[in-house]
């Protein structure tokens, strides 16, 4: 495990530079880089950054020797994890193979994905990428573009598939799905009915809960929150923290909260949600009889 990821460097970055009162313009033009570079590195995605410039934000924010001793310590772990990963040729993310498959915002989630150790998904419309069956996942891209070729449906599969290779070893996944998500018919009865078999055969693994949220139910905050995922990532033996952060997708772009009320917020609706979802058992009895309709 990482004794340091570049998002717990980045919001270690970044705090400093809040208590500072120092805004992120300023602070990229110190180093000569964009307001956006910044914030990218400050959010953990990999910029073209050198040590010196992280010395030079350092200086610019005004911070004890010691603090800039411990923040350059973890600098330099962050780049030698990153020299390890590319010797051992995993330095870039098996997803970036696919980016002419995916919108440009979602490689972000798919780096964060592949760090999570525990993902809890609410989702009101369609079953959860990480548990579609490829059935399912053909007929969803067709949906989105109908114009898609065999060959670029069969890669956003296989990119699904290789994302569901994390639930075969050590991902958590606690999913939330209303139950119209059983009901949208996103293919054929037999696509459907595929897909249904899959939920119940996901639920039954130690690693995965799926409960559903009845459409009977009065007044949830499933109504209000809308469809979101959270991701969790293992805790650093550098005593940073990797912050949760929770992802919401739409039509034209995406956004990822890490503030620490904002995750609150979600954490409370999680439980709200937990609280008028359907036991284990039952989802599986429903998710069952869903499935008997769909071979009708």
């Amino acid at each position: 495990m990482s004794t340091v990821s570049r998002r717990a460097f980045g919001k270690f970055l970044r705090e400093i530079r809040e208590g500072a009162g120092k805004g992120s313009l300023a602070a990229g033009l110190r180093i000569e880089i964009s307001k956006h570079t910044l914030l990218r590195l400050e959010a953990g995605v990999p910029t073209k950054i050198v040590t010196a410039q992280i010395g030079q934000l350092l200086e610019f924010y005004g911070v004890t020797p010691e603090v800039r001793v411990e923040a350059l310590q973890l600098w330099g772990e962050v780049r030698e994890q990153a020299k390890a990963a590319q010797l051992q040729g995993s330095s870039k993310g098996f997803w970036l193979a696919y980016a002419d498959q995916y919108a440009p915002h979602y490689s972000h989630f798919l780096r964060l994905e592949a760090a999570a150790s525990k993902v809890v998904t609410h989702q009101l419309v369609l079953i959860p990428g990480l548990l579609q069956t490829s059935d399912y996942r053909r007929a969803v891209a067709r949906i989105d573009n109908s114009e898609l070729s065999i060959v670029d449906i069969e890669r956003r599969v296989e990119l699904t598939a290789r994302r569901q290779a994390r639930l075969d070893a050590d991902l958590r996944m606690d999913v939330l799905i209303s139950e119209a998500v059983l009901m949208h018919r996103a293919g054929p009865p037999e696509v459907m009915r595929g897909q249904m078999t899959r939920l119940v055969e996901a639920g039954e693994r130690d690693n995965i809960s799926i409960r559903i949220v009845p459409l009977r139910q009065v007044g949830h905050r499933g109504l209000h929150i809308q469809s979101f995922t959270m991701l969790e990532f293992p805790r650093l033996e550098s005593g940073l923290d990797d912050p949760p952060v929770v992802y919401l997708e739409g039509v034209v772009g995406a956004l990822y909260h890490e503030r620490v009320d904002v995750i609150e917020k979600y954490r409370q609706a999680i439980s709200a949600l937990q609280a008028v979802a359907l036991t284990e058992e039952d989802t599986r009895d429903m998710v069952i009889e869903y499935t008997k309709e769909y071979a009708l």
